[in-house]
């Protein structure tokens, strides 16, 4: 892992893009093709699961819901996995909404292959 901070502002920043090109791109440079994505009773698969699922939560949360995410300044890579906290706040400010554990494992060239998401 050469730079997990770096991995976890880029993974936390897909989430907050309003763009749809950009979020297709962004996802296509952050995971595998076959890229799993866990958080409580729901699983996805590849890029256009892990594009629905950021869509709908970027519309609820984002887009509909005025708020942002942005990643812990403590992100850790050890071997092949990453870990990092985030954090959802209102996008004008004020006190953290919620908060998570990000879970990475990743290829060789950093990419992910399994993101396991735990909302704290």
């Amino acid at each position: 892992m050469d730079d997990a901070q770096q991995l976890a502002d880029r993974h936390v920043a897909v989430w907050n893009e309003t763009d749809d090109e950009r979020r297709r791109q962004a996802i296509a440079e952050l995971w595998v093709p076959e890229g799993e994505h866990y958080v409580e009773l729901r699983e996805v698969r590849g890029y256009a699961g892990l594009e629905k699922r950021i869509i709908e939560s970027h519309v609820k949360w984002v887009r509909d819901g005025g708020f942002r995410f942005r990643a812990a300044k403590d992100a850790r890579g050890l071997h092949d996995v990453v870990t990092f906290h985030w954090e959802m706040v209102p996008k004008d400010g004020g006190e953290v909404a919620a908060s998570g554990l990000e879970f990475l494992a990743v290829d060789k060239q950093d990419r992910i292959l399994v993101d396991y998401q735990f909302p704290l």
